[in-house]
């Protein structure tokens, strides 16, 4: 739905004492507003400046728009297009998710089949995934490994490795291509996850059921099976699963999110924007504070030790992870359906007694001044890594299966920029060291002059010279043009 304009801001810039009236939509304004704002060049009279914004790590700047996740971090509110996530806890499971978030509207369950029936088709690995994963030692780090999986299948996917050899956009405005891509992606990463926990672990892979879903393949692949029967995946785990990963579907924009648009805004494919967000997700102030989150509770030992921490953590002698989120001045609305989960599952996660310390530190850090005054709450972090401990994951795969229940919501955003002209994400910076007078400025504004106006081709911005005589301009002068355009 198109922002409407609420309101006008008022600027005087003291500098030239004109003053501009800045339109503003729902409470934003759009920073090429600003760049009407302008002054004269100190060094040379005849160039202009355009103001720009400086905000250090994006706390106040908003890159894009966006119809997938709302949320409200004042009132603890998270909406998925519409459907408040409490809702979808309560009615729905993660398949149900996943459609709402690519494709805006809850499935069939015809539909839910056939996108099972794509993810399982994908799901199963060649020669040159299995060995490679196989040539890592079992005692790797998973992260090198997710990547260096993930990274084989795409070599074997013709449409992906051939993404940057063709000239016409493979992804943009061609949403059907795109979606068979995003599901291979999804099934690509679950299945070397699968591997990477067999290799690991010294177990023997199974392919995925054919009409599975996607987290019962992945259960069935990594080998936690039924075990009344021995067939299929554990109904227990598969059913806990599908509720979590709603916690965890999609977050707006998320670091992961974020870097994850950031490379696909160059017409990348989505196996690259995963890797993308895989990079990110995995940092320790980002999805890697699920382990650093979990290694703390374990030093901390007993709750009786965490009044101690906690004053460590007030006097900066140790960080508090799962504690305190840029988003949020109020609680996670995603931890008390965590909690709920807990409680159903309440046998299992109490026979891990790092779970009474958590709780421990949530019940200290309400109570405390510190905390209080500056509106620091727990976070999902603080205890989503105790259900996967409790249903019989080691520690090394939790944050990569995060990771899968998250990617499918990032590639959502990444979809959704598809059919809007293409914008390649460019960030400004401030120069804060020395300079010296450029000489070469009138040399450049010359040559800047011959520049004709940009034009689309093929939905990418080209720009011309006006050459003088015909026009004509050299094929390879044109080629460094369309580069400059591409890349400045």
């Amino acid at each position: 739905m198109p922002s409407k304009e609420t309101g006008q801001l008022r600027i005087v810039d003291s500098r030239t004492e004109n003053a501009y009236l800045i339109p503003i939509h729902d409470n934003f304004i759009r920073a090429k507003d600003l760049m009407g704002i302008t002054t004269p060049d100190p060094n040379n009279s005849e160039i202009v400046q355009k103001l720009t914004i400086l905000d250090n790590g994006f706390e106040n700047v908003a890159c894009m728009e966006s119809e997938i996740t709302l949320i409200d971090g004042n009132r603890g509110q998270i909406q998925y297009r519409g459907h408040p996530i409490q809702d979808l806890y309560q009615n729905n499971d993660y398949e149900d998710v996943f459609h709402l978030l690519m494709w805006s509207k809850l499935p069939t369950q015809a539909e839910k089949l056939d996108v099972r029936r794509k993810f399982a088709a994908a799901m199963v690995p060649t020669k040159a995934v299995v060995d490679t994963i196989a040539a890592f030692p079992r005692n790797s780090d998973t992260y090198p490994m997710c990547l260096a999986g993930l990274c084989a299948f795409m070599a074997g996917d013709k449409v992906i490795a051939n993404n940057r050899h063709t000239h016409k956009p493979s992804f943009h405005n061609n949403l059907e291509q795109a979606d068979a891509a995003i599901i291979r992606t999804i099934a690509y990463y679950a299945t070397t996850l699968a591997l990477i926990h067999c290799h690991k672990r010294k177990l023997t892979f199974t392919n995925p059921d054919p009409n599975g879903t996607l987290i019962g393949n992945l259960l069935l692949m990594m080998g936690k099976t039924n075990k009344e029967t021995g067939v299929g995946p554990d109904p227990e785990i598969e059913a806990c699963l599908e509720k979590l990963w709603i916690c965890y579907a999609d977050h707006e924009m998320t670091n992961s999110t974020a870097g994850l648009l950031h490379a696909g805004s160059t017409l990348t494919d989505p196996g690259s924007c995963a890797i993308a967000a895989l990079v990110c997700g995995f940092g320790p102030l980002h999805g890697g504070a699920i382990d650093l989150a979990y290694e703390a509770l374990g030093k901390i030992k007993h709750p009786s030790f965490v009044p101690a921490y906690i004053e460590m953590v007030k006097s900066k002698k140790a960080r508090l992870f799962g504690y305190g989120h840029r988003i949020y001045r109020t609680r996670d609305p995603r931890l008390s359906l965590i909690e709920d989960l807990i409680e159903k599952n309440r046998e299992k996660c109490d026979a891990n007694p790092l779970l009474r310390v958590a709780f421990a530190i949530d019940k200290l850090a309400n109570e405390d001044e510190y905390f209080v005054s500056r509106k620091l709450k727990a976070n999902a972090d603080l205890l989503g890594c105790f259900l996967y401990s409790a249903l019989g994951f080691d520690t090394d795969m939790i944050t990569a299966i995060i990771t899968l229940s998250r990617i499918p919501g990032g590639l959502a955003h990444w979809r959704e920029t598809l059919d809007k002209p293409i914008k390649i994400w460019r960030p400004r910076q401030i120069y804060t060291g020395d300079r010296t007078d450029d000489a070469e400025t009138p040399r450049r504004q010359s040559l800047s002059s011959n520049e004709g106006p940009l034009k689309e081709k093929h939905g990418i911005q080209v720009r011309e010279l006006n050459s003088g005589k015909n026009n004509k301009v050299p094929l390879k002068v044109k080629a460094v043009l369309w580069a400059k355009s591409c890349f400045s």
